[in-house]
């Protein structure tokens, strides 16, 4: 019997002028542990023309991790930070009760061809956390942990696992893990992993029950300690799961809550551009991406 329990195709999104592959959330699985939102960005090759645009918006109730493979963005935030994210280096924001960020291409690339390729991930707070003060920590690619074992890489970007922890500063227990291998290798990891799994395969194939699955799909395992595949030469997959949260999270836009009122209210907030609720974003406080219509009547 086959321990994927469920595939998800992923499915193109607009973010304006730059489509990406969403994984999540989807009408059968709306989250994996704690994990609302995935997109996978690229690969994408952008001319000197283009460039990454996406004005200031809010955020309530999570946290975000941006993880890059390749390319560059610029990220400023109505805290204060103003940061280039570069491959294999984590930003990891928590909105709490209110952010508001950006995320641009840099200015000494937006005239030169680039390419940009990563994740955007959406984790949820613990209900005690929704609506806590903003915070913001920028974690360099060398402090990941980084690990071979057997011929396998690892890599240990975000959570706890294998007995090893990362130092993003998430606040539930959860995992975010990449492996590679360049040789054909038999990979049998459940007795390390908890709650929740979802799999991403990035490169080659994974093979699992006689059963064999590509790129441009995310698998949920049916029973997360029974997590054992076959990855084929010069292969990369990603894990993201953990534990669950009790209550059901809600998610409006760019808002995820466990109470709808206050998501309510972010939108009112929002629209009216109360910028007690969400600050402006020093060094980019010209535009912001307007509330949608739809989101605005949606209850």
């Amino acid at each position: 019997m086959s321990n994927i329990g469920l595939i998800i195709e992923e499915k193109a999104a607009d973010i304006g002028n730059f489509l990406v592959g969403r994984l999540l959330p989807f009408r059968e699985k709306r989250a994996v542990g704690p994990f609302v939102f995935i997109d996978h960005m690229g690969p994408s090759e952008l001319k000197d023309y283009q460039n990454l645009d996406v004005p200031p918006h809010p955020h309530v109730g999570l946290s975000t991790l941006t993880y890059l493979l390749e390319g560059s963005i610029f990220h400023r935030d109505s805290i204060g930070n103003a940061i280039e994210i570069k491959p294999g280096a984590v930003n990891w924001m928590t909105a709490g009760k209110g952010v508001v960020h950006s995320e641009r291409t840099p200015e000494y690339l937006r005239h030169s061809d680039k390419r940009l390729h990563g994740f955007q991930i959406w984790v949820g707070l613990p209900k005690h956390l929704e609506q806590s003060e903003p915070t913001f920590h920028h974690i360099e690619a060398d402090d990941i942990p980084v690990w071979e074992e057997d011929g396998v890489q690892y890599k240990l970007i975000a959570g706890e696992a294998f007995g090893k922890k990362s130092l993003v500063p998430v606040h539930s227990k959860l995992f975010f893990i990449e492996i590679k291998t360049k040789e054909p290798k038999k990979i049998s990891i459940g007795k390390d992993l908890y709650g929740e799994a979802a799999m991403y395969v990035l490169e080659g194939t994974v093979t699992t029950d006689g059963n064999s699955y590509g790129s441009k799909q995310l698998m949920i395992a049916k029973d997360t300690k029974l997590c054992e595949f076959d990855m084929s030469e010069n292969g990369t997959v990603y894990l993201f799961g953990g534990e669950p949260f009790d209550e059901e999270r809600f998610i409006f836009w760019n808002f995820v809550n466990s109470d709808k009122e206050i998501i309510d209210q972010a939108k009112v907030n929002w629209h009216d551009q109360n910028h007690d609720a969400f600050p402006l974003v020093p060094g980019d406080d010209q535009e912001y991406v307007p509330l949608p219509k739809a989101v605005l009547n949606k209850k």
